[in-house]
Parts: structure tokens; C-alpha cells; sequence
């Protein structure tokens, strides 16, 4: 049975790609990751190629950007990637100025990698950065230095690539708003076109948790009011380089956001490939198996498929387009969904425009710069009442 993700005649569609392996695991990662030897990864790299070629998922659209995520992608060879994209454009169309984007982490890429990923069609390159503090670092159990980052950056730039983004962590076990700050400077002063600035998360499973999730030392980690400062600081810094914010947690120069991105964001279908994958029609979404040895058998069968029923469908629309700054259209909510937005959550937008955390403007309604602050908690409450 063939699977269309599109209804609409060649409407846009996002292909994401899953690399699990990485050196050695972060102590605050739960992602599906892990280290693999070289047999393991070719034998990936087969079964990967083997699922897009069999894939019963027809795109009725271009693919307008390709995310290789993971996972470090860049600890595979670079002929390898080159292989798994020929494989993509092989299948499904790739528009000819599509974004395509890998994520790479620092002191893993050299000359001639970039050079393959150039060949390839890579346009965009992802570094995991986190700090520009080398005891920050270490203490994240990240395999790299600042020196490392700088060298890996300026190879980027020398081979050409123009679209580089730099991912940051926060609010870690003693930081202070002021090392934040500095972070923030030294990077922005490199002048990517793209900056992401995220704020440690402590997930369950992993080793942070362990050390940091309770008992004493998790009073080490920054309070909630120097979190808030160093989010708000991220915005006035950065601004002043020239990046405005377009997302929550995501920094641009300008025409330089990541499309693949605002994609996920504002409900374009994506298809999702390799260990774990996600995929998503707008109506539908499916996952692939996360078991390695199941994978490399050429178990590629969707699962965990959920029909979103409409309310869910509209809840998704609200909370994920509500985290670009640019926020939610109404009208593009009645065009979807056949109902007003007004109808369904007037009171509670309504509620929070009186508190000075939403504004409308002309057909949109956004979070204010403060309500951003405290958009987890609204995002949660327009979710448990549509």
C-alpha cells in the first residue's frame, strides 16, 4: 500500500534522516544514540539505503529541505552520506535549492569530509557548540574543546559553506549569566547565520539526572531567576550582532532561519527515515522501529500509527505554531480546519491578551516578549482545553 503524505497537487514536503552513532554519549543526551563500530555503521548505512529505496511513502510534493540529524552524522564516513542522499533524490524529488542540512559535532569533520558534503548538495551545517567554555564542556561530557569548535568552524567556512548554525546550552550546573553572556559573545562574534539557544533540560535515564535530578547537587543548577535572566540576555545580546528571534530558541540573520524548521513548526508533512524516525502527513503520524538489530534485519514497518483526531490536529497547529514570534494566522486556521479559532479557544487567548502575554495583530495572534517567558505554561493550558 502506498502512503501519501500530501494532498494538495506537488505541495511542500520535509525528509528527515536519523544517524544514531556518535563518539561517545553526552551526560545529559537521551536521544537514541550511541557509539557503533565501523561494521555496525556500514551495515546502517545498507539498511537506511534499503528502506528509502523500498519506502511505500509517496511524497505528492517537492522536498523542500533534508535534516540529517542524529546522533553525530559526521562520524560517518562522508562517502556514506553522499550515498544515503543519492538514495533520496533517487526516490523523491529534491528541489534543486533545497536546504539541506548536517548536523555535525566539532573535531569531526576535516577537509575533505566538507568537501563530499559540499558535493553532495549539503547546504547547511549544524554544529553541537553547547559552550565556549572549555570546564562546560567537560562537565557535559562533550568530546570537544572551544579550540576544537574554531578549527571546525573556519574549515566550514573555507569550503564554502554560507549557512552555518551554532547550537548553545544554558542554564548548566554553575553557570552564571555572565559565563552565558560570554559564550553568547564569542560566538555571535563569529558571525554564523544561524544561532540555537536552548536551556539544559534534566531527563530521567540519563547521567545528569543522576547527579543533578535531586538531592544536594541540584542546587548547582542555576535558580529560576538567573534562568530567566540568561533568556532574556540571550535576546538582547544576540540582537546586537544582527539576529533577530524567529522561534522560541532559534536566532537568524536575516532570510537565514532554518527552513526545515519552520517547516516542523508550521505543519508541513515530513517523512522521517533511519532508526526512530518520525513521520508526519498532517492527519497521520507513524514512527520506525528503535531497535538496532530489528533495523538491520530490514525491519522498516511503520509503527505506533496515530490518526489525530480533528481537536488534535488544531491543538498541534496552536502549540507549535505559537513558538514562532511571528505566531498563528486565523485565517489560515479556518482554511485548514473549517472552524474559527475563536470558537475554540477565543477564552483562553483572550485571558492571557489581558494578562500581556498574547497580542493580536491584524490576522495573527503571538506571545508578547514576556508571555515567551512563560510560554510552556500557556502552551500547556491552550493544549488541555482544546
Amino acid at each position: 500500500m502506498c502512503l501519501s503524505l500530501m494532498k494538495n497537487n506537488r505541495s511542500m514536503v520535509e525528509i528527515y534522516i536519523h544517524i544514531p552513532f556518535c563518539v561517545r554519549k553526552c551526560a545529559y543526551c537521551d536521544f537514541l544514540s550511541f557509539p557503533a563500530d565501523g561494521d555496525v555503521q556500514m551495515r546502517y548505512k545498507d539498511a537506511l539505503v534499503q528502506e528509502i529505496r523500498g519506502s511505500q511513502y509517496a511524497a505528492d510534493g517537492d522536498v523542500g529541505s533534508i535534516f540529517i540529524g542524529g546522533g553525530t552524522p559526521s562520524v560517518l564516513p562522508a562517502y556514506y552520506i553522499e550515498e544515503i542522499l543519492s538514495a533520496i533524490r533517487e526516490k523523491w524529488t529534491v528541489l534543486p535549492d533545497a536546504e539541506i542540512t548536517i548536523e555535525a559535532n566539532p573535531g569531526t569533520v576535516d577537509r575533505e569530509k566538507l568537501q563530499v558534503y559540499k558535493r553532495a548538495g549539503i547546504s547547511r551545517i549544524s554544529f553541537g557548540c553547547q559552550s565556549a567554555e572549555d570546564g562546560e564542556l567537560q562537565l557535559l561530557g562533550r568530546i570537544h574543546s572551544w579550540k576544537d569548535f574554531l578549527e571546525s568552524f573556519c574549515l566550514a567556512r573555507e569550503a564554502g559553506f554560507s549557512n552555518i548554525n551554532v547550537d548553545l546550552m544554558s542554564a548548566l550546573p554553575g553557570q552564571s549569566a555572565d559565563s552565558w553572556e560570554q559564550t553568547l559573545r564569542k560566538v555571535a562574534e563569529l558571525s554564523p547565520e544561524h544561532i540555537s539557544a536552548y536551556s539544559l533540560i534534566i531527563e530521567e535515564g540519563t547521567p545528569f539526572f543522576e547527579t543533578y535530578g535531586q538531592g544536594d547537587k541540584a542546587s548547582l543548577l542555576p535558580d529560576e531567576d538567573e534562568e530567566r535572566l540568561m533568556y532574556e540576555r540571550t535576546a538582547q545580546i544576540l540582537e546586537t550582532y544582527g539576529f533577530h528571534r524567529y522561534e522560541i530558541s532559534n536566532y537568524a540573520k536575516e532570510g537565514r532561519e532554518c527552513r526545515h524548521n519552520t517547516g516542523y513548526w508550521t505543519g508541513v508533512p515530513y517523512i522521517g527515515v533511519g532508526l526512530g524516525a518520525s513521520s508526519y502527513s498532517g492527519s497521520r503520524r507513524w514512527k520506525n522501529t528503535d531497535s538496532l538489530a530489528a533495523y538491520l534485519k530490514g525491519d522498516h514497518a511503520p509503527q505506533d500509527v496515530e490518526e489525530l483526531s480533528l481537536r488534535e490536529q488544531e491543538a498541534e497547529f496552536m502549540i507549535l505554531g505559537l513558538r514562532m514570534t511571528a505566531g498563528v494566522s486565523c485565517s489560515e486556521f479556518r482554511q485548514r480546519f473549517g472552524e474559527d479559532m475563536e470558537e475554540i479557544c477565543g477564552d483562553i487567548l483572550n485571558k492571557y491578551e489581558q494578562m500581556g502575554f498574547m497580542k493580536r495583530t491584524a490576522d495573527r495572534i503571538a506571545f508578547t516578549g514576556s508571555g515567551i517567558s512563560v510560554s510552556n505554561v500557556i502552551l500547556a493550558d491552550i493544549y488541555s482545553r482544546i
